[in-house]
């Protein structure tokens, strides 16, 4: 399947997406082309609220707004992740000594990546009519499905080590 098809489908059945991509070909350069996808799109869904920002202050040129969210989003966002990926590996081999940190950090980039589409959305409406709260429930939407996405990816990884493959 395309990786949009991937996406939509995982917010039905993450668990069951998450499995395919698993049994996929174990690149690392598959997951980070996820990780950096996600990370672009996030940093894409930040311009709505960098040019509003820009337009009401304008102390601090859009220029520069754009310039340090790219440095976050595409610069030191895809680091962190990964950092992130090797502790929550660190903390599920306490529960399942056999887990993969590769499996975990598909996961953890397949999750991002799933929630950055809504992402988009949030920052649209950061953009169009600033913080309130129809944008603050846009927010909680992509945590929320980010974090069961991620859960998900987590226990088919824990269940792929506990079974053994």
């Amino acid at each position: 399947m395309s990786v949009t098809a991937d996406i939509l489908r995982s917010y039905r059945a993450p668990r069951e997406v998450l499995r395919r991509l698993r049994s996929g070909s174990r690149r690392e350069g598959r997951i980070l082309v996820y990780l950096i996808l996600a990370c672009g799109l996030i940093f894409v869904a930040q311009w709505p609220r960098l040019a509003r920002e820009a337009h009401l202050d304008e102390g601090v040129p859009l220029e520069a707004l754009m310039a340090g969210a790219l440095f976050a989003w595409v610069f030191i966002a895809p680091l962190v992740f990964y950092l992130l990926g090797a502790i929550l590996t660190l903390v599920l081999k306490l529960a399942a000594p056999a887990v993969d940190g590769f499996d975990v950090r598909l996961g953890l980039f397949w999750s991002l990546l799933v929630a950055s589409p809504l992402a988009l959305l949030h920052g649209l409406g950061m953009g169009m009519i600033g913080a309130g709260p129809a944008v603050s429930l846009t927010f909680l939407i992509v945590v929320a499905v980010f974090v069961v996405v991620l859960v998900a990816a987590l226990r088919v990884a824990l269940e792929a080590a506990r079974a053994g493959a």
